[in-house]
């Protein structure tokens, strides 16, 4: 086992997770753009930023890394923790820029903001509440940082572990299995971000 594989794809905010991991107790965090070191590690860590297709691509051009992950996620039951454009990777698809495949591990597809309030602005940007979706793993009720213009759009409401509102109500986190992604930046989001990857770190499923 290597410790917490936190995924380098050339996501703008790699460093960031990464640095508020270790703060978080994560020691053995390492930055890794080798499948083989994700194939062996505990916990996985998919960070992103940025447009849907150009973070899908990044990540499905290290070779083997998709297959690494699926098979550490899917038949090892490794803990796996997605941020921002990390959760939403893990939807069927994705609509910015046109239609393209995710991961496919949480049905759903990530959609254009489109509030039912005109004064309401996208990009959502800024703190906001994360209201809790029925009894989630790890996600705590309180505040968060978020910044993005496109949204989860589940297919299952029971993957949804947490919601926010910008003009009308908004995925915060989805969970299923021994996945979970959150759509706010937990490198962000000060105390109540430290202590949610905390408990990621110690979160046995």
């Amino acid at each position: 086992m290597s410790g917490v594989a936190l995924i380098d794809y050339g996501a703008g905010n790699l460093h960031s997770v990464y640095n508020a991991l270790r703060k978080a107790g994560a020691g053995d965090a390492v930055i890794t753009a080798d499948a083989d070191v994700v194939a062996r590690a505990d916990r996985i860590v998919l960070p992103g930023v940025g447009a849907f297709r150009a973070c899908r691509d990044a990540l499905v051009a290290i070779p083997g890394m998709v297959e690494a992950m699926g098979d550490a996620v899917h038949q090892r039951g490794v803990p796996f923790l997605g941020v921002c454009v990390g959760m939403q990777l893990l939807a069927d698809a994705g609509e910015e820029f046109g239609r393209h495949e995710g991961l496919g591990w949480i049905g759903g597809t990530v959609r254009l903001m489109q509030p039912g309030d005109a004064s309401i602005k996208v990009p959502h940007m800024g703190w906001n509440d994360v209201v809790l979706n029925g009894a989630p793993p790890l996600i705590e009720a309180g505040e968060a940082y978020f910044l993005h213009s496109y949204h989860f759009e589940a297919t299952d409401p029971a993957h949804v572990a947490a919601v926010t509102d910008h003009g009308g109500p908004l995925v915060a986190a989805v969970a299923r299995d021994t996945i979970i992604g959150c759509q706010f930046h937990p490198e962000k989001s000060q105390t109540y971000g430290l202590s949610f990857l905390s408990r990621f770190l110690e979160w046995k499923p």
